[in-house]
């Protein structure tokens, strides 16, 4: 016999920061979503978490099927429940920084899934972005200036030369 709660519980979704380092500094892939909500606005690739699915399986999961891309390394960024944050209902979605070397993310990056582009912009033009993967990127972005374990992925994947042109970027 399965127990059921009483109560509505929000559903759980992940999102990846992943950041590569092009000619001109630090970039991030995004998605152009396919499907409502927010069709045709960009946004970080991720979705929902499935039944008895761990986190990190979920992100490499919604990579792959989104992107193409494969990952490794993850580094938890933070949660985000804010009950407005996803017009189809309540969501709490778990963002994760990952780094990808440039030729090898351009090398496997294919929109697939409810993606219709997959594509690299520099962190300093980023599109509005749906949901509220600003917030997120920008998370993500104090984490690095502040945190030796996330700037030890970042440099561990990218080499020293990302942390040189993160720290020398205005904040």
């Amino acid at each position: 016999m399965t127990y059921r709660y009483d109560y509505p519980r929000p559903a759980v979704t992940v999102d990846a920061v992943l950041l590569s380092l092009g000619a001109d500094g630090l970039e991030v892939l995004l998605i152009e979503r396919g499907h409502e909500p927010h069709a045709g606005a960009w946004a970080l690739p991720g979705g929902f978490v499935d039944q008895d699915e761990a986190l990190d399986q979920a992100l490499r999961r919604e990579l792959r099927e989104e992107t193409g891309i494969e990952v490794a390394d993850l580094e938890q960024i933070g949660a985000y429940g804010d009950p407005g944050r996803d017009p189809r209902g309540h969501t709490v979605g778990v963002a994760f920084l990952c780094a990808l070397d440039r030729a090898r993310l351009l090398a496997g990056l294919q929109a697939g899934d409810d993606a219709r582009r997959a594509a690299l912009h520099p962190l300093g033009a980023l599109p509005e972005l749906a949901f509220d993967h600003d917030r997120m990127v920008a998370d993500t972005l104090r984490r690095l200036a502040s945190e030796r374990q996330a700037r030890a992925l970042v440099a561990g994947v990218l080499g020293l030369e990302a942390l040189e042109v993160l720290d020398s970027a205005p904040r």
